[in-house]
């Protein structure tokens, strides 16, 4: 014997017949579900936009430098860079404290083990961080109270720019460490070269060396033509006084500063250190410019992100929706209960099917 079919409109009898189970039910799935959906909270959205941009463009030192130019990063490194730390552990564990958000979610007391899971996973399941068609971030967080939901999510952008930062912050503070290592040494070196400069005119009497050279060979050339002039003359005591002139100033027992004999025995050392002096003035001037170029780059932080919309409180509530729960348990309870009756129909037909046939076979 062929199957018996069944339709759509042959479960109407089965139905009527079960109506009122199956109006209980549908009744209190609607009265269930109407209960449940008052009882659970409005939940608001608050998203923030933005853009990555590209970390070489953001470089203080370039910026100050160079004079580079900001300019927006749709490099795929970048967004996944932002993207990851966004959803990295230190920056849920600083928003949730930041927020405290252990007695917000009731999760328990901060430090013990569970608690602090259990925030993490109900803080990480509200946070939603996205990469848009068009390039940019999208970063959501929900919660009940829609002014908590925008602070949060705003506070994740400037922790996220803050971090994004940090990863080339440390190796621009160990330059600014050499830079300042070498304008120490820099000083010291100096410093130690000047007085050494000091100590050097005082024992030599070379306070010019260009200048002096040309000062005392005029003086001598003028002593010694005035003091062969006067023995010429016959002149004793003004060529006594003109030669110990001319060996105060060819001499350094004669008691002159500035002699021939000490300037011949400086000049080579005076030479050397005038140089040594000029060039570490100039490095040093230097290192100074560029310690103080490196220590106002790293202190000017510049944004790492562009953004384009700030995170608002929400006007109307993204969940939950009262009515589609309210609709589809009642339609859910009433197809489970189509499906019990019917298999309940088939049962008893099949049941009863053996008990009918007996009785032909013994006639």
């Amino acid at each position: 014997m062929s199957a018996r079919p069944y339709s759509l409109l042959g479960l109407w009898p089965i139905v009527n017949r079960w109506k009122y189970l199956v109006l209980g039910a549908v009744a209190l799935a609607a009265v269930v579900s109407i209960v449940v959906a008052l009882l659970l909270p409005n939940i608001f959205k608050s998203t923030a936009v933005f853009y990555p941009t590209n970390p070489q463009t953001t470089d203080p030192d370039r910026i100050v430098i160079e004079g580079g130019k900001l300019e927006l990063s749709g490099r795929t490194e970048d967004i996944d860079r932002v993207i990851t730390i966004g959803n990295s552990q230190p920056v849920a564990e600083y928003a949730i404290q930041k927020f405290r958000l252990h007695q917000h979610y009731k999760a328990g007391k901060i430090g013990d083990e569970m608690a602090d899971q259990a925030a993490l996973d109900e803080f990480s399941g509200n946070l939603s961080i996205v990469h848009t068609d068009r390039d940019a971030i999208e970063l959501t967080f929900q919660d009940k109270d829609k002014h908590l939901a925008a602070q949060v999510a705003n506070t994740l952008v400037s922790v996220i720019d803050s971090f994004n930062q940090q990863l080339t912050l440390e190796n621009r503070r160990r330059v600014l460490g050499l830079y300042g290592t070498r304008y120490k040494f820099l000083q010291q070196e100096y410093d130690r070269t000047r007085k050494a400069l000091l100590e050097g005119r005082r024992r030599y009497g070379i306070f010019g060396l260009e200048q002096q050279s040309r000062y005392l060979g005029m003086e001598i050339i003028k002593t010694e033509t005035a003091l062969r002039r006067a023995e010429a003359a016959g002149n004793r005591g003004e060529a006594n006084e003109l030669r110990r002139a001319l060996h105060a100033l060819t001499h350094a027992d004669g008691g002159n500063v500035i002699n021939l004999e000490s300037y011949v025995q400086g000049t080579d050392s005076m030479t050397t250190l005038y140089a040594r002096f000029n060039d570490l003035q100039s490095r040093l001037v230097g290192a100074r410019s560029a310690y103080e170029t490196a220590d106002l780059a790293i202190k000017g932080r510049i944004s790492s992100l562009y953004v384009v919309q700030k995170a608002y409180p929400a006007a109307r509530k993204s969940k939950p929706i009262r009515w589609l729960i309210v609709a589809s348990s009642v339609l859910i309870t009433f197809a489970l209960s189509v499906i019990v009756i019917t298999l309940l129909e088939l049962y008893r037909r099949n049941v009863g099917r053996p008990s009918a046939a007996q009785p032909a076979q013994h006639a």
